[in-house]
């Protein structure tokens, strides 16, 4: 059967009308799901009886399971779902001041089979719908019985490869009579797959992109990320500075910093040439050890000289705060682990 969630509200309002019915049922479906947050059709109690079973015969409502809930002392959370077919994926809540930050999976698995990440070297079974994606900020909303505030696309998966049901997600979750999660408080993350990165140019969401960058020449990026050797650093800046001017909006560079790899005084003054004048800020990573992982986590003194010589030369640079270390923090590790032990 259909997954409801799959339909942003003009295609919902076509599957209504399909079925006989008026499309301002439409909306009150959307309600439902996304304001009430109902897990049942027959919870639907504006709706007549007869047409909830007409949808309960033709569409399925993908309420996620928790297979595994881990919690660290600092309050992230980290879900193992169950998407209903037999596969599982990974949700992380966090924890902030301005309110809950929800980073999401959109694929079951992931091709890029960048060295430093957890997923790599499990399968890629397939992509997530836009239902499936969407559902992962409701399992969570339900769990904790709060509000999620901000969503990043950087769970398991490249978002850029997902790209339509990704942006038919982003359309739902920022729609006012959806989840109403303002665009600029989304922030979508590619490994670098420029053609993508013009269409999201196009799209007019004013959502945040943030590009995993990580190195600052071609021979590092691509032994860390092959997707390196289709795109080059040359092609992403250019596409990078491209999106600037369409959307006028600032990018986010991520940098992983790596013990002995990428994290010295050269790298920084190379990361400084390549984002000069750009409208960006660059989001410093202590990087996570994983296991058989040829990378480790550069030292603190290492992570904060590199963060001021950024900032010391006009290139806004943060570290981000390091959340859920006493958990499986690095993005596939859960379920890595959950596979390892059927």
């Amino acid at each position: 059967m259909k997954n409801i969630k799959d339909y942003n509200l003009e295609e919902l309002k076509e599957e209504l009308k399909a079925l006989g019915e008026k499309p301002f049922r439409a909306e009150q479906i959307f309600k439902w799901l996304y304001i009430d947050k109902v897990k049942e059709f027959d919870e639907m109690t504006n709706l007549s009886l007869e047409l909830r079973e007409k949808l309960k015969q033709n569409y399925t409502m993908c309420n996620y399971n928790i297979i595994k809930k881990q919690e660290s002392s600092d309050g992230t959370k980290k879900y193992l779902f169950d998407v209903l077919d037999g596969n599982a994926i990974e949700t992380v809540l966090m924890q902030y001041h301005h309110g809950k930050t929800i980073c999401v999976s959109c694929q079951i698995g992931c091709k890029m089979g960048c060295k430093f990440c957890a997923s790599t070297g499990i399968k890629f079974v397939r992509s997530l719908t836009s239902g499936e994606i969407v559902e992962q900020i409701l399992a969570v909303e339900q769990d904790i019985g709060d509000k999620i505030s901000n969503i990043v696309f950087m769970g398991i998966g490249e978002p850029l490869d997902n790209y339509d049901n990704v942006i038919k997600a982003i359309r739902i979750i920022n729609n006012p009579k959806g989840l109403n999660i303002g665009a600029r408080h989304i922030s979508v993350s590619t490994s670098g797959l420029v053609p993508r990165i013009y269409d999201l140019a196009k799209e007019n969401i004013q959502c945040t992109l943030s590009i995993s960058l990580h190195a600052t020449n071609n021979e590092k990026r691509s032994s860390m990320m092959p997707v390196n050797n289709r795109y080059n650093i040359e092609e992403l800046i250019k596409a990078c500075k491209d999106y600037i001017k369409i959307t006028n909006r600032r990018i986010s560079f991520e940098y992983a910093l790596a013990k002995d790899n990428n994290d010295n005084l050269e790298d920084a003054k190379e990361l400084v040439k390549l984002l000069k004048g750009m409208l960006c800020h660059v989001n410093l990573i202590p990087i996570n050890k994983i296991e058989n992982g040829k990378f480790s986590k550069s030292s603190n003194e290492n992570i904060m000289k590199f963060r001021d010589y950024l900032n010391d030369h006009g290139i806004v640079a943060t570290i981000r705060r390091e959340l859920g270390s006493d958990i499986d923090a690095a993005c596939g590790q859960l379920r890595r682990k959950n596979l390892e032990n059927e």
